[in-house]
């Protein structure tokens, strides 16, 4: 029987993903590695939010210089993006959860789904309510 050569991977790295990059094992990510825009806004909110302690405050920057090296083009957050967005936003509704907690998970999530690729995340639970919609994968 003849080997048959595996496809690669693509998939959207959640923000927690891109913070704990170096904790991830590099085997549970897939081979071509995106991150949304949504993900860089947060990234750059970051050192901004942790103004008050400076080590924390340097780490975070170093986090966002690392990712804009890496990930030069990020996903938009587009007109498609912005209409898958209004299910997100009904699905993480029905499911008893306040949304504007979730805003910048639904805005990633969308992203994801409107690429239909699979998401990367540290938290799983997070995006619960979209599994009919968006695989999740938990790293």
């Amino acid at each position: 029987m003849p080997e048959t050569e595996s496809q690669p991977e693509f998939g959207v790295l959640d923000t927690s993903v891109v913070i704990d990059y170096p904790r991830v094992d590099d085997a549970m990510l897939p081979d071509f590695r995106a991150i949304s825009a949504v993900t860089l806004a947060e990234l750059h909110a970051g050192p901004n939010a942790a103004r008050h302690d400076p080590p924390e405050q340097a780490r975070r920057q170093q986090v966002l210089n690392w990712a804009q090296r890496i990930f030069r083009n990020p996903l938009p957050f587009d007109e498609i993006s912005a209409q898958t967005f209004g299910t997100v936003h009904l699905l993480v509704q029905e499911s008893g959860r306040k949304p504007r907690k979730y805003l910048a998970d639904m805005m990633i999530a969308a992203v994801a789904i409107r690429h239909r690729l699979p998401l990367y995340t540290r938290n799983p639970r997070d995006f619960e309510p979209l599994a009919s919609m968006l695989e999740v994968r938990a790293v």
